[in-house]
């Protein structure tokens, strides 16, 4: 016997998965490009270290996933909510692998939240959607980036006031072997947030589809998702690496260390209030901040303007695009 929300079950999880996997290697820039720019590791040692620390943080957390799956809107009130889910991850996923092919680190998080929002509102109407946890989602997307940039403002200010007078090449080396930590510290804090939407995501499709009636993440989703977003960092993607690393500002030990540590706390602090954030937004604003700290002159503006760009445009286009992608998935003669 065909059980079509069985099927659709299934298509759901490997959509998030590959989503999953997508964001792990779209994003893997974030966690490594500031090590591997100065030298501070290997291509290849970062990697490693990135997909170990991605997937411890994944399986630390769960709150993140729960705002994902019940903010937004209510699974429980929807009456076509596999296919809504189905629509907005193939938008997100489309969104990811346009803008990882540009080489532009853009956000997954805006991605996927742009995508459900756009979904729901298609196939249920404006009244579905919950707009106070949409809009308190939406804030810490915008907020974040500004609290990293003035966080990397500030510690790279008071490292300069602290070490103006010590040898450059000493700090530089020291800083390097620091770079080791900050990196660790940056994957595993990726692994918190970001691990969590996908577990969101497929737990909202198990309370839709009538699987559960909680939000309640199941341990195979967590595993599952961990494993699945590490194995995509171990693909890296270095396209996003080169903008990140290089084309933001001139890395140096000192200004990587103090980027990569200000922003994993930013994004640490944003779990442990169980928000999703964009790591992309915070690592790049993180950078800025440095860099400016340095010398504004020294931040090249050019392609931050293109990176606050695609930030800007992406929740309209996925919004738009998951709802068409809704209505022509609606007009299949199979799909009841």
């Amino acid at each position: 016997m065909f059980d079509e929300t069985r099927v659709l079950l299934m298509l759901v999880v490997l959509l998030a998965l590959s989503f999953d996997f997508i964001n792990g290697f779209h994003d893997t820039a974030n966690s490594i490009a500031t090590s591997v720019s100065t030298k501070a590791l290997t291509p290849r040692a970062a990697i490693i270290l990135a997909s170990s620390m991605n997937l411890v943080g994944a399986l630390a957390f769960t709150g993140v996933a729960k705002t994902i799956g019940g903010k937004i809107t209510d699974p429980l009130t929807l009456d076509n909510g596999m296919l809504i889910v189905t629509a907005a991850m193939i938008s997100a996923i489309a969104w990811n692998l346009i803008t990882w092919y540009y080489g532009i680190p853009s956000s997954s998080s805006h991605a996927l939240i742009g995508s459900l929002t756009g979904s729901v509102i298609i196939a249920a109407g404006f009244g579905a959607v919950h707009f106070n946890g949409f809009t308190t989602i939406l804030g810490a997307l915008v907020f974040s980036p500004l609290i990293a940039f003035a966080a990397g403002y500030s510690f790279m200010s008071l490292v300069r006031a602290i070490f103006k007078n010590g040898n450059p090449v000493k700090l530089n080396r020291r800083f390097r072997y620091m770079q080791v930590f900050s990196a660790a510290w940056q994957a595993f804090s990726h692994g918190t947030n970001d691990a969590q939407k996908t577990m969101g995501i497929i737990t909202f499709a198990l309370v839709t589809g009538g699987y559960q009636t909680t939000l309640e993440v199941p341990f195979w989703v967590k595993i599952t998702c961990a494993v699945v977003m590490a194995l995509g960092t171990s693909m890296g993607g270095w396209k996003i690496i080169k903008t990140v690393g290089t084309r933001i500002i001139k890395l140096e030990p000192v200004s990587g260390f103090s980027a990569d540590f200000c922003s994993a706390f930013v994004i640490l602090m944003a779990t442990l209030l169980k928000m999703p954030v964009s790591t992309t937004h915070v690592i790049s604003s993180s950078i800025m901040g440095v860099g400016s700290a340095k010398r504004f002159s020294s931040v090249r503006w050019d392609t931050a303007e293109r990176i606050v760009i695609t930030w800007l445009i992406t929740l309209p286009i996925t919004i738009v695009l998951s709802g068409v992608i809704y209505w022509l998935i609606s007009l299949l003669p199979f799909v009841s």
